[in-house]
């Protein structure tokens, strides 16, 4: 079930969790998307006030951009690929130095019908989650579906791992 916006209800709740933490916190986020397409920025700009705490975000579908807008090096997308820990990872962390923010998100994967290779089928994405002062978390989903339900539950997870990290993340000393 959807809203009328095309938002998912329990993807409302995911987001202003994150909008009070993030105010909370004095923190912005920002977005390193590639199989998403842009989705996750449009959830956190669906909400009323995120200008507040979302500073926005890179669509990164081609590996060119991936290293020209994030930093990502051209040796780990040869190594790795695209869909990988290591790739995830600088996304993430060339958000923060390159966007400005103090917490980002990164998702990197297949959604389908095609692009599987061996050891990474239809439906494996990589996540990144990085904290300006914290070491970058990545996580492997394999999800079901097709193209679009892939990308679903890409978002949904890259919003869900936000929270966790906020929950387990105090607030920097002299910050709201």
């Amino acid at each position: 079930m959807k809203t009328p916006d095309g938002t998912r209800p329990d993807w409302m709740m995911y987001l202003t969790e994150l909008a009070q933490a993030l105010t909370a916190h004095g923190w912005r986020l920002v977005t390193a998307e590639s199989c998403t397409g842009g989705w996750i920025a449009k959830c956190c700009t669906d909400l009323p006030g995120s200008s507040a705490w979302y500073a926005g975000g890179v669509v990164s579908y081609s590996n060119a951009l991936k290293t020209s807008l994030l930093g990502v090096r051209t040796e780990t997308l040869e190594r790795e690929g695209a869909v990988s820990a290591a790739t995830a990872r600088e996304m993430a962390e060339g958000a923060l130095a390159r966007l400005g923010g103090d917490l980002a998100v990164a998702v990197s994967g297949i959604a389908g019908p095609t692009g599987a290779s061996p050891g990474k089928p239809v439906g494996t994405v990589w996540f990144a989650w990085a904290v300006s002062t914290q070491a970058v978390t990545t996580r492997c989903a394999h999800f079901p579906g097709d193209r679009e339900a892939v990308r679903a539950s890409a978002v949904e997870m890259a919003l869900s791992g936000l929270c966790e990290m906020l929950r387990g993340t105090p607030a920097p000393h002299g910050w709201a």
